[in-house]
């Protein structure tokens, strides 16, 4: 190639060039005056912190545009943004992370609201639900409350509403959920020190709910927590839930499932760190109020169920898991110690399957306010009970290790009951239940000194084939003895 027409060429190549590069400068220039790409400031939000930028607000979700983005800044809301979906159709609210929204009135900063009337199945979801209506979001946001009734998301008459990477501080209540509202997610958020409850279910009809991968923790009222109405599907997964009851609180729990005037049912607590605080009166790490209201059955009650506990580390209340007239449980897999007043106590339930979980007072807890945890297990009034596999060792002050009082139909098997006070098993007004295959003992004293088991009152009970190390005490008529090994 000659000299003259390479040059000639590359001339006409960075021509080219340039010209392209103008394009492209111009292209975008268009994206960004046909507004394609919309924040909330350019709807007039300020984002000082001084400044009152909930009108702008409102008009970026009003606009219909359905992505609401907000950039980085902190944006002082006075009421409450509502997102009417049947208006407005799909919306998404979100930050990458780096925006706050402060809110300084009563209410929810942001309120979502549907019209949605039906359940989970297609059939019955309204064709205006999906045009305008499904998968709500927020997300990459903090939200921070600056006035007493200030609160962080509301949602009511949603389908698959999604809510993930939220931060909520400092409000009342985190998520609150209302009415009705069908296939919730709430993933990867941080609801934190907060005055009410971190996650509400409010009296509301809701089944298929999704709380998974979350932190939340420092709520006075509670950290889950469900009051009446309708719930089903309720899976709680992979959480570090905390510290979720103030010490002048009415009673509460990190998880509190409250089926009255209600209903409950499709439970799951799977793989969560859930713990504090004892010294709030009451506390629970686990609570289940299956009471709800009457239906026609053949004994006219109704108890809420079908309930997994399952892979959890507990510690460090009043009673780690209380269950009170629930039915349908299994309980297993666990690692519960610092029960102050009790590890389990169940009352009024039936058809419970516990087993293979560790009940422990690790040495480590030994000493300080750790010394002061009873712990225990207590059965009341209780019907259709199997207990296998379980450790329990060095329950304190306590009249036994477990305690079942007026109760039947029990399966005590391959328990390792080590190191109570009084007593290791101790049965009262009990018919009709096995205890088998366990090793009872207590090897800080004397055998002599030790009670390893003991039946006040009851009848039809077997004591077969355990190994029990220290007196065992049986009322006349109440029970028989039958190949026990015993020191």
């Amino acid at each position: 190639m000659k000299r003259n027409n390479f040059f000639a060429l590359a001339g006409g190549t960075l021509v080219l060039f340039l010209i392209s590069f103008a394009g492209a400068a111009n292209i975008s220039k268009q994206v960004e005056t046909t507004n394609i790409y919309l924040t909330v400031r350019d709807f007039g939000a300020v984002g000082d912190g001084e400044a009152d930028d909930t009108q702008a607000f409102q008009r970026a979700v009003d606009s219909g545009r359905g992505d609401v983005y907000v950039p980085r800044g902190t944006y002082r809301l006075t009421k409450t943004i509502v997102v009417d979906l049947n208006r407005i159709g799909p919306v998404s609210i979100v930050g990458s992370g780096t925006a706050k929204l402060i809110m300084t009135g009563p209410g929810p900063a942001l309120r979502l609201i549907g019209t949605h009337k039906g359940t989970a199945d297609p059939g019955t979801v309204e064709e205006n639900v999906w045009k305008n209506q499904r998968m709500p979001s927020v997300s990459g946001l903090e939200i921070v409350g600056a006035a007493p009734q200030a609160c962080g998301v509301e949602a009511r008459g949603t389908m698959k509403a999604t809510f993930s990477q939220l931060q909520i501080r400092k409000v009342l209540h985190g998520i609150h959920l209302t009415e009705r509202n069908r296939n919730v997610i709430i993933s990867d958020c941080h609801i934190y020190e907060n005055r009410g409850i971190g996650i509400y279910l409010d009296h509301v009809n809701l089944h298929q709910i999704n709380v998974g991968n979350s932190h939340i923790s420092y709520n006075a009222g509670g950290g889950i927590v469900q009051r009446g109405g309708d719930v089903r599907n309720l899976q709680v997964g992979n959480c570090d839930i905390e510290g979720n009851m103030g010490e002048n609180a009415a009673a509460t729990a990190n998880v509190l499932i409250d089926a009255t005037g209600g209903s409950i049912g499709e439970i799951a607590v799977t793989g969560c760190t859930i713990q504090h605080t004892h010294s709030a009166p009451e506390s629970a790490n686990i609570r289940i109020i299956g009471e709800g209201q009457s239906r026609p059955y053949a004994n006219g009650e109704l108890r809420g169920g079908n309930i997994t506990i399952t892979g959890n580390i507990l510690s460090d209340v009043q009673v780690n898991i209380h269950l009170y007239k629930v039915r349908g449980v299994t309980i297993v897999g666990n690692t519960i110690w610092k029960g102050y007043t009790h590890d389990f106590l169940i009352e009024g339930c039936s058809s419970v399957v516990i087993g293979s979980n560790i009940l422990d007072r690790n040495p480590r807890y030994h000493y300080g306010d750790g010394a002061s945890a009873n712990r225990g297990l207590v059965f009341r009034d209780c019907d259709s009970i199997i207990l296998t596999g379980l450790q329990i060792n060095n329950v304190w002050r306590k009249k036994g290790g477990l305690i079942l009082e007026k109760c039947r139909h029990f399966n005590i098997s391959g328990c390792i009951i080590l190191n109570c006070d009084n007593c290791g098993i101790l049965m009262d007004n009990v018919q009709d239940t096995i205890v088998s295959g366990c090793t009872v003992s207590d090897i800080r004293r004397e055998s002599k000194e030790v009670t390893a088991l003991k039946v006040i009152k009851g009848k039809d009970n077997f004591i077969v084939s355990n190994l029990l190390t220290g007196r065992v005490e049986i009322a006349p008529g109440s029970g028989k003895l039958t190949n026990n090994l015993s020191k």
